[in-house]
């Protein structure tokens, strides 16, 4: 903190004290947390906060797909608001831009505790010295499996290339049983997530500190080989997410990769996906016969790697600063409960806890309902070492292009859906894997 700050916030605390506690502060705060449920539990904090402090919040709703084009034209105008909820895909771009007060942001973590955040959500919005925003919730991709049928084989947890192979060996047995349902259908976004995860697993990146970086090709054949694999213990066709969940709701799958978000359709609280594997739709059945792994690792990267999406709450460089600062800090603290609180299944804490209580927050999550035709905490459904696993994953969460501050480019990269194709190419046997890693290679190289 500097100087002058701290002597403005001191002052500011001391103006407040006077006045009772009293500020006729009001700050804007940008959410694309737009669905009314939330956005009213959003409107409740803020109610909140403003009886503790005398801030008031105006929360206003922005659509996801709108937030950059707003962000900047605000920026140009002098009006941005005061604080700005936003993905991962932002942090650096904004910091660039001066859209962020990146000095603001780093304040708020190191008077919370920085070691009190996950590793992985503060290495990613790295800026200059600084974190760029301040990491509010996140999620990592799952592999998820049927632990009672690994237990029974004798199986060890899917981990690695090499233990899922292993369980593939043993569990598949169609059509009773698939051992995997990969994602095979080129233009859905959904195997261009679980495809960087499998590359991130063996240490495999298109991108360096300067750009494109070609894949490395024996490490590359490594990602084929592994998802051709998978591919082949998985049914025929063009498959997506929703052939995965509903094998693996039917009982018909022994390991898919998602998101989340199915842990309360798994447990049989949402009625639009329900598990079918016995006559109950409502029942937890299969909830306690699963378990999940985030991180798992290749053949040329043992330690391994968890995909991650994080969450951020940006102060503006239009920001009151002090007002915004108080405001990051009490939703990330004393408030934490009722950030998780606006869809749990998916706002994993990047804080598990304070200095005193290190376990606090990811306690605490575990206690909160998830779920939308019937809820429960996910406490109650899932085993701790499961809720370890689910939060531990934010530690070493990564993503293509964020230590080499080439995000932007690998995004590019990812929705020009080129790696999808080529490995389709590869698994439909239609070009070796020399031939897969220097087309992947060629077209990815002419992306800027």
């Amino acid at each position: 903190m500097s100087f002058n700050r701290k002597l403005l916030t001191g002052t500011a605390m001391a103006l407040a004290l006077v006045a009772g506690g009293v500020s006729a502060d009001t700050i804007r705060f940008w959410t694309t947390e737009e669905q009314p449920e939330r956005l009213a539990k959003q409107q409740e904090m803020a109610a909140d906060f403003e009886a503790k402090t005398g801030t008031a919040v105006e929360v206003i709703p922005v659509t996801e797909s709108d937030l950059g084009t707003r962000a900047t034209a605000a920026f140009a105008a002098g009006d941005l608001p005061d604080v700005i909820y936003h993905t991962l895909q932002y942090a650096l771009p904004w910091a660039e831009a001066g859209i962020l007060d990146t000095e603001a942001a780093t304040e708020v973590i190191e008077e919370l505790g920085a070691d009190t955040f996950a590793p992985g959500a503060l290495a990613m919005a790295a800026y200059e010295g600084d974190t760029a925003s301040v990491p509010v919730d996140g999620w990592t991709q799952m592999i998820v499996y049927r632990k009672d049928l690994f237990d029974a084989a004798g199986l060890a947890a899917p981990t690695s290339y090499a233990n899922v192979l292993a369980a593939i060996e043993k569990l598949h047995n169609p059509p009773e049983m698939f051992g995997f349902v990969a994602a095979t259908k080129v233009d859905e976004n959904f195997m261009s997530q679980v495809l960087e995860h499998v590359f991130l697993a063996n240490g495999v990146s298109p991108v360096g500190p300067d750009g494109f970086m070609p894949l490395d090709e024996a490490k590359t054949i490594e990602v084929l080989d592994f998802y051709k694999a998978i591919a082949k213990a998985s049914p025929p066709g063009d498959l997506f997410w929703k052939q995965s969940r509903e094998l693996y709701f039917s009982g018909n799958a022994a390991m898919i990769i998602w998101s989340p978000f199915i842990l309360d359709e798994l447990a049989g609280l949402r009625d639009s996906a329900p598990p079918t594997i016995n006559d109950d739709p409502t029942s937890g059945e299969l909830a306690s016969k699963t378990g999940i792994v985030t991180t798992f690792s290749g053949p040329s990267n043992p330690d391994g790697a968890a995909w991650g999406d994080i969450r951020y709450f940006g102060i503006t460089s239009d920001a009151n600063t002090d007002a915004a600062m108080e405001f990051v800090k009490y939703s990330v603290d004393e408030g934490y409960g009722q950030t998780l609180s606006i869809a749990p299944e998916g706002k994993f804490p990047v804080r598990a806890g304070t200095a005193g209580d290190p376990q606090k927050f990811k306690n605490l999550w575990a206690t909160l309902p998830v779920g939308v035709d019937r809820k429960k905490p996910l406490g109650e459904l899932y085993a701790q070492d499961m809720i370890d696993e689910i939060v531990g994953g934010l530690d070493v969460a990564q993503r293509w292009g964020v230590k080499e501050g080439q995000l932007g480019l690998a995004s590019k990269m990812i929705n020009s859906q080129v790696i999808n194709r080529v490995v389709r190419e590869y698994i439909d046997g239609q070009i070796d894997g020399p031939g897969a890693v220097a087309e992947m290679n060629d077209e990815l190289s002419k992306i800027q």
